[in-house]
């Protein structure tokens, strides 16, 4: 009989202790700010939330240097704050949402925009320029909400690349809870990406990204030559 192969889950760091947060699913919301939402051709005021989702092993911890993706010209970086799910639920109402989260960090949603592109124009998913290897560093959470507004910030090599505020997102954090439960259930180990401010653009070999968002962790991720 062939042996069966043990699998470790992925983990993300937590604040202030050597505990681990297990990953079980990452879901994106897409275009969640405006200003993005205009610089990818959109229109932002016609838009209601819709969902992608990424492997829950694309998850990079802060301080890695990763290989360059491969089948790329066009590697996209987009800053982005997340939610971990500590308490599961569906047809969660926003009122409650909060409830739901363990904690928060800063993430980089990495985009191969060619792949994107392409599939957009074909009409196929995104999988491939969404949820390929090392598509998703995660810094370490801080426990509780995270607040509703403050800073989120990217550079590539020390040169700012997207500056916003978290009170820019079009739909809240509850209110993006809310609405992903509506389509599945979400459940303790659940990371949800809660968008992009514009500013979005490519990353080279070589290249070193530093994601802030004010209250939480830095991320910072490399790229070998």
């Amino acid at each position: 009989m062939m042996h069966i192969p043990e699998v470790t889950p992925p983990t993300v760091a937590i604040v202030g202790t050597t505990d681990r947060f297990p990953v079980r699913r990452i879901f994106c919301v897409g275009q969640n700010y405006a200003d993005h939402a205009r610089e990818m051709g959109s229109d932002p005021a016609r838009q209601q939330p819709f969902f992608f989702s990424k492997p829950a092993d694309a998850v990079v911890a802060s301080g890695t240097t990763l290989p360059f993706p491969t089948q790329t010209d066009d590697l996209h970086h987009e800053v982005e704050l997340v939610v971990a799910i500590g308490v599961g639920g569906k047809d969660v109402a926003a009122t409650e949402a909060a409830a739901m989260i363990f904690g928060a960090g800063v993430g980089i949603d990495l985009t191969r925009r060619d792949l994107q592109a392409v599939a957009k124009k074909a009409g196929r998913p995104w999988d491939m320029a969404k949820g390929f290897d090392r598509s998703a560093p995660v810094g370490a959470l801080t426990p509780g909400a995270p607040a509703a507004q403050g800073a989120i910030a990217l550079a590539v090599d020390g040169e700012t690349r997207q500056s916003g505020d978290l009170s820019m997102m079009i739909w809240s954090v509850a209110e993006v809870i809310a609405a992903l439960s509506s389509f599945v259930e979400l459940a303790p180990g659940d990371l949800i990406f809660t968008g992009t401010p514009a500013g979005v653009g490519p990353i080279r070999r070589g290249q070193r990204v530093r994601a802030t968002i004010d209250g939480l962790e830095p991320l910072e991720i490399a790229f070998e030559d």
